[in-house]
């Protein structure tokens, strides 16, 4: 899904980046002659070239956001005084033969604050706009359809699909720079300068690798970007629609796709010749990019090894380490897979809630509620590292399965491994029938299936959930197994609201964490379990305090009897409670766009609800498990995985 922003930074135009004269006579590759010196500025000139595309925006990205900036533009120089150029960063629109000729006259220094600037020191980006730049081709000059953005490192005044390659091929090696990028990411690339101008060298190779990157490119623009430039007449300088982080994540996403595209032109070629490739023609990968950049999470650590005794629950400083959980997602941040040391705990509401958000976790204002296995196999696996369980996505079917070599689910679940090692072999299915809200799961070899249907009505998601993502997406629920009740939650009102009571309503030392919105329910199951809750409420605290606007889920009970009669687990009815915390609204690490982030979650025995206002919760001395979560933005997540 292409998402489109809107954010308060000048437009972003993405330009081929180079530097120095750029001519016929000069080195195909694009690179400025080391050493020239200038008696005046001379103009900055290079190609703009998928084919050569004339008209189109050029600038020198001076302030390092990937986006043409307007003026003014203040730059820091190495004296440490300012230099401004009060017209922007140095623009042009490239002409005939992709050539442009950019004047930089503006990076002269007064010599009393510095030296003059370089141009060579900063990349180039180029923007096509679709109906306006021309591709030439042989038949004559071609409207672009839809727009795609290209850029060059500093140094390099071609600007290309393969400067755009090469750029953020290096700045990704930088980042990983103890884990340097494996040299086959880039397949066939081998020999192939990726700083030239391939039609100018004749070669059919490289060109025709160009073109088919340059369409991809194209289709990870934002539709409503693209539909922007299309539109509007617009000649790529106004106010940005995307992100600096969008815009590098779009340069890592060719970095990360083009060993496919490669391989597809590669198909394509008979005979040996490249340049009868038809690349309009080629089914090119489908790969969304999420630019708006969301924090994800990536980990979690769950505790529930009780390192002093056998029995849980114990003091939270005696729980070790029992399972960890890696999340693996798309460039568009969708959840494809959830890998795990140890085993993870399946909770169906939990899956019937990510089925509800179709797999994007930042449409979740809090990410992935927590679960974990209490089985002491668990540990035993997780000392023994490597993957144990493996939970796949098919979003655009509704599916999910879980891939296992533990007994963790056995007594919980009936599930008895398939094998020694993971299989690809599904022990446990889930389909997901988003017309009805129904859930349900299959395990071979059990006699009956377990059905989750949710039921909204009154429930958190039905009163505080708009049509705008994020959303909180925490529903009632019947599950049944084999036509039999097992557990319902059913809400009941819109629940109460109120003012924080405790001695310290301001207290961010301590989280803030309030109970100030209850959202009472009543519970049912197939034996006496009405009273194990009494007048139960999933616990929220939403308000304003310290400059943040929030909805913090804080505590939620459940039933669990599979959980509690293991020998192990010392729980007298399996009524649990998750008690959720999160980072201080005065923390250095609080996201506030995104201030509902789980920071970590404690399971204990149901006691009782709070009172409306009650506060702040405290973390519990003891319980049956810990969860901690970590999260990484999307282009960070993806840049530490080029390099595996």
């Amino acid at each position: 899904m292409k998402r489109l922003i809107s954010v308060t930074v000048p437009l972003l135009s993405l330009a081929i980046a180079g530097c120095g004269d750029e001519s016929d006579d000069l080195p195909v590759d694009g690179r400025e002659f080391d050493g020239v010196t200038y008696s005046e500025r001379a103009p900055y000139q290079g190609r703009v070239i998928d084919g050569y595309l004339n008209n189109a925006r050029v600038w020198l990205d001076l302030d390092d956001n990937g986006q043409y900036t307007a003026g003014p533009v203040e730059i820091e120089l190495d004296s440490g005084n300012t230099h401004i150029l009060e017209d922007g960063e140095p623009t042009v629109m490239s002409g005939p033969g992709g050539r442009f000729s950019m004047d930089v006259s503006a990076l002269d220094v007064p010599p009393s604050i510095g030296a003059n600037l370089d141009p060579r020191d900063y990349p180039l980006y180029a923007l096509a706009i679709p109906g306006q730049t021309l591709e030439e081709r042989s038949y004559g000059d071609e409207a672009v359809s839809r727009a795609f953005l290209m850029s060059a490192s500093p140094g390099v005044t071609n600007i290309t699909p393969l400067t755009t390659l090469a750029r953020f091929r290096s700045l990704a090696g930088q980042w990983n720079a103890e884990n340097p990028i494996p040299d086959n990411r880039f397949a066939d690339l081998d020999g192939i300068n990726l700083w030239k101008d391939y039609i100018l060298a004749n070669d059919d190779r490289a060109h025709a690798y160009a073109r088919a990157l340059a369409r991809f490119m194209a289709s990870q623009i934002p539709d409503g970007y693209n539909d922007y430039l299309a539109g509007n007449g617009s000649d790529g300088s106004e106010a940005s629609l995307l992100p600096r982080d969008g815009v590098y994540l779009l340069g890592y996403s060719v970095v990360q796709n083009v060993d496919e595209v490669i391989a597809i032109v590669d198909a394509a070629v008979s005979g040996g010749n490249y340049g009868n490739v038809d690349t309009d023609t080629l089914v090119l990968p489908d790969v969304d990019v999420e630019v708006s950049n969301p924090r994800l999470l990536v980990s979690q650590r769950i505790s529930a090894r009780p390192t002093r005794s056998d029995v849980l629950p114990t003091n939270t400083s005696d729980l070790g380490a029992s399972a960890e959980l890696s999340f693996e997602y798309s460039e568009g941040g969708r959840l494809l897979a959830v890998s795990s040391r140890g085993c993870m705990g399946i909770s169906l509401p939990e899956m019937a809630r990510l089925f509800q958000a179709d797999g994007y976790m930042t449409n979740l204002k809090t990410q992935w509620l927590p679960s974990s296995s209490l089985s002491p196999q668990s540990a035993v696996w997780y000392d023994e590292e490597g993957v144990h369980e493996r939970l796949e996505f098919a979003w655009e079917n509704g599916t999910a399965s879980l891939d296992t070599v533990t007994t963790c689910h056995e007594q919980t679940l009936g599930v008895t491994p398939g094998g020694t090692e993971l299989d690809g072999i599904s022990d446990i299915s889930w389909v997901w029938d988003e017309q009805t809200g129904t859930l349900l799961e299959s395990v071979p070899g059990r006699a009956d299936d377990r059905v989750l249907t949710l039921e909204e009505a009154n429930s958190p998601a039905d009163i505080l959930d708009g049509e705008q993502s994020p959303r909180d997406l925490v529903s009632g629920y019947r599950l049944t197994e084999g036509g039999g009740l097992e557990a319902a939650v059913e809400f009941a009102g819109g629940g109460a609201s109120c003012a924080p009571q405790g001695v310290a309503p301001n207290d961010t030392e301590r989280n803030g964490q309030y109970a100030t919105r209850l959202f009472p329910f009543s519970f049912t199951s197939d034996v006496a379990a009405s009273d194990l809750f009494g007048a139960g409420a999933y616990e929220y605290d939403l308000d304003e305090r310290n400059g943040v606007s929030f909805a913090r889920l804080l505590r939620f009970p459940f039933l669990d009897r599979a959980t509690a009669n293991r020998p192990e687990v010392d729980s007298a009815n399996g009524a649990f409670q998750w008690q959720l915390f999160y980072d201080a609204l005065n923390s250095e690490e609080l996201d506030m766009q995104r201030p509902n982030l789980l920071k970590t979650a404690y399971l204990v025995d149901f006691v009782a609800t709070s009172d409306c206002g009650g506060g702040p919760l405290d973390r519990p001395g003891r319980a049956y498990s810990t969860v901690e979560y970590e999260y990484q933005s999307l282009s960070d997540y993806l840049l530490d995985r080029l390099s595996e």
